[in-house]
């Protein structure tokens, strides 16, 4: 059984998966059957945890690897200054998409919700917050409460010491890669669980979010999955020809594999591992790549970020009757640019909402009508992150000239996850 199912493709499980755990759904919620609801509400819940449980020290390790790995990159500096420049020009592109979107459709105009019941959401997020939260009081309570933020500010901190340092900081390095080497190594036999993971998710999604539920944000909920559609198959492949020269079609066979299981785990972190594959099988060079991946994986959200807070700050001032004006724009853009780095790579974009919120001066209850569909949005906004995730290190790469074009053009050839073990992800030596 187990070698007649490694015959599939990857993807084509995920595929399945998606489809009987639709099928699986719609029979829980036609005939009410609770059990079923719990169950796959039960095996989606232990594979988003398996992944979460992984997060930590994938993402110190990774960073702190990837930091000190700049020492064998020539013009390190500046492909760093590159990647910060085109992430910034991609998400300010998808926040006005977004804005756009949100002007054409009045997402929130004519919706009747039960305003009394909203409440703010238990996380939630402001300037001051942000700031103040990214250097921890306590490292180990930075892992133990699995704050990303903090864990970024760690290791760019350590990885920046330790390629000062040089020679002396070699057998930490070496202690670094190996743990991340052991990391990505069980997150892959996780990763192998996506079928059924996706199966459980979806099933669970459908079973609990009816037409009911999903009538009075009918109109957002289309709006935000056709601004993700936009950025992901309009504007990345006009990035790619335009700044890249490069082909679309092969650039989507190479990163499906890390953009479909982004979509079923809402998980930018959680996905590294198969983004960063997906970017070295496109030809980027793996020393670049392990600095661009994790780095993006933990900052670069368009869709989380850019679009959905666009939309949904656009929403919620008009469901409470709040006039944006110009000005209210040009924040909503400012955020999504610079704040981006709230969201973390994890599950969810309620703190970006509601540091979106907070800073127009709009009601933080606003962001609590959203989060009954949240886990629907969230699915393709994560596709459209790690999308972009994949994207940038690909142009920035074509533009310097070190991209293996012909690897580019072979890309998607063969399976992903079950490539020979040779090409298991490594960090790059320093």
């Amino acid at each position: 059984m187990a070698s007649a199912l490694r015959k599939i493709p990857f993807s084509v499980q995920i595929l399945l998966g998606l489809v009987l755990g639709v099928a699986l759904g719609f029979l829980a919620r036609a005939n009410d059957l609770a059990w079923l609801t719990t169950t796959l509400d039960t095996v989606g819940g232990l594979f988003v945890q398996l992944l979460k449980l992984a997060v930590p020290p994938l993402v110190f390790t990774a960073i702190v690897v990837s930091v000190v790995s700049l020492r064998g990159v020539a013009n390190a500096a500046r492909l760093a200054l590159k990647t910060l420049l085109w992430f910034g020009i991609t998400a300010l592109i998808s926040v006005a998409i977004g804005i756009g979107l949100g002007l054409l459709t009045n997402p929130g105009k004519g919706v009747t919700l039960d305003l009394a019941g909203a409440t703010a959401p238990k996380k939630s997020g402001s300037w001051t917050d942000f700031l103040t939260g990214i250097v921890p009081t306590n490292p180990v309570g930075a892992f133990v409460e699995g704050n990303v933020l903090q864990i970024v500010f760690l290791a760019l901190v350590i990885g920046a010491a330790a390629l000062l340092i040089g020679e002396a900081a070699e057998p930490f390095v070496t202690l670094n890669r190996s743990v991340l080497a052991i990391v990505q190594k069980a997150l892959w036999w996780v990763i192998r669980l996506a079928p059924i993971g996706t199966l459980g998710l979806i099933g669970n999604a459908v079973a609990s979010y009816g037409w009911d539920l999903l009538a009075p944000l009918a109109k957002f909920t289309t709006a935000v999955y056709v601004g993700c559609a936009i950025v992901l198959f309009v504007v990345y492949p006009l990035v790619l020809v335009t700044a890249g020269r490069l082909n679309p079609v092969r650039f989507f066979a190479g990163a499906w594999p890390a953009i479909e299981l982004a979509f079923v785990s809402r998980s930018s972190v959680g996905t590294m591992p198969v983004t960063q594959r997906s970017v070295e099988r496109l030809g980027v060079p793996r020393e670049y790549a392990s600095f661009a991946v994790p780095f993006g994986a933990t900052t670069k959200m368009d869709g989380c970020a850019a679009i959905y807070p666009a939309l949904a700050a656009i929403f919620v001032a008009q469901v409470f009757g709040v006039h944006l004006g110009v000005t209210d724009y040009l924040l909503i853009a400012f955020v999504s640019v610079v704040g981006s780095a709230a969201t973390a790579g994890l599950t969810g974009a309620i703190v970006m909402l509601t540091l979106t919120l907070s800073t127009l001066g709009l009601p933080l209850a606003g962001a609590g009508l959203l989060l009954a569909i949240d886990p629907i949005l969230d699915m393709m906004r994560t596709a459209t992150n790690v999308a972009g995730q994949a994207l940038v290190p690909t142009v920035v790469a074509a533009r310097e000239g070190t991209l293996d074009r012909t690897a580019y053009d072979s890309a998607g050839k063969r399976d992903l996850v079950d490539a020979p073990e040779r090409e298991q992800l490594t960090p790059a030596a320093a």
